[in-house]
C-alpha cells in the first residue's frame, strides 16, 4: 500500500500532467480548476490543497517544463563535435515532434505560458526566471562544448545562449504552422552560424 507521501506525489503529478494537456489544447483561461481535477481523476479540493488554485498549478507546471526544456537543450551540446549537426537536428526535432500528445502540445503550452505571463505580473516573474535559468544552463553547456571542441564562440556564452534559444523557438513556432517551410537543415545551418562553425 502506497505511503501518504507517495499518494501526494502521485496526485501532484496527475494534476500537473492533466493541466499540461488541457492548457495546451484549450488555453489557460478556457480551462477551469474543476476540469483539470476531473481529467486527473482527482477532486478540486486536492488541486487547491496542492497548488492553491489554477495559478499555483501553472507555476508548478513552469518548473516541470523548465527542467525538461533545459535537459533537451543541453543534451545536444554534450556530444562530440563530430556529431554536432545530428545533435542540433535532434534538439530541433525534440522541440517540434508531434508523434505523441506531449510532443504535439509542448509548443502550444509554451506559447500559452508566455502569453499568460505577458499579461499577468504574478506569472511574468517566475516565467522570466525560468527562461533565465534555461539560458544560464544552455550558456554553461555551450561554454563547455566550445572548450572541448576547441571552437571559440563569437559572442559570450550568455549572448550565444539567447540567440540559440531564439532561433530554436522562433523556428519551432514557424514549423508548427508550416512544417515544409522550416527544414531542419536550415535550422542546423543557422545554429552553426551562431556557433561560428561556417
Amino acid at each position: 500500500m502506497p505511503s501518504q507521501d507517495q499518494r501526494r506525489a502521485e496526485t501532484r503529478a496527475r494534476l500537473i500532467d492533466a493541466a499540461a494537456d488541457l492548457f495546451a489544447r484549450k488555453g489557460f483561461h478556457a480551462v477551469s480548476a474543476e476540469a483539470v481535477a476531473e481529467a486527473a481523476d482527482r477532486t478540486t479540493g486536492a488541486l487547491y490543497n496542492h497548488f492553491g488554485g489554477k495559478e499555483g498549478l501553472l507555476l508548478a507546471l513552469l518548473e516541470v517544463w523548465k527542467e525538461q526544456a533545459a535537459a533537451e537543450l543541453l543534451a545536444g551540446f554534450e556530444e562530440e563535435i563530430t556529431g554536432l549537426d545530428e545533435r542540433l537536428a535532434a534538439i530541433f526535432a525534440a522541440l517540434t515532434r508531434q508523434d505523441d500528445d506531449r510532443g504535439a502540445s509542448w509548443l502550444l503550452l509554451e506559447m500559452e505560458l508566455w502569453l499568460h505571463g505577458a499579461r499577468a505580473p504574478a506569472i511574468a516573474e517566475p516565467l522570466a526566471r525560468r527562461y533565465a535559468d534555461v539560458r544560464a544552463r544552455l550558456a554553461e553547456g555551450l561554454s563547455g562544448w566550445a572548450e572541448a571542441a576547441g571552437v571559440p564562440l563569437r559572442r559570450s556564452p550568455e549572448e550565444t545562449a539567447v540567440a540559440v534559444l531564439g532561433v530554436l523557438i522562433g523556428c519551432a513556432l514557424q514549423h508548427r504552422l508550416d512544417p515544409p517551410a522550416v527544414e531542419a537543415r536550415a535550422v542546423v545551418e543557422s545554429l552553426r552560424d551562431l556557433l561560428g562553425l561556417h
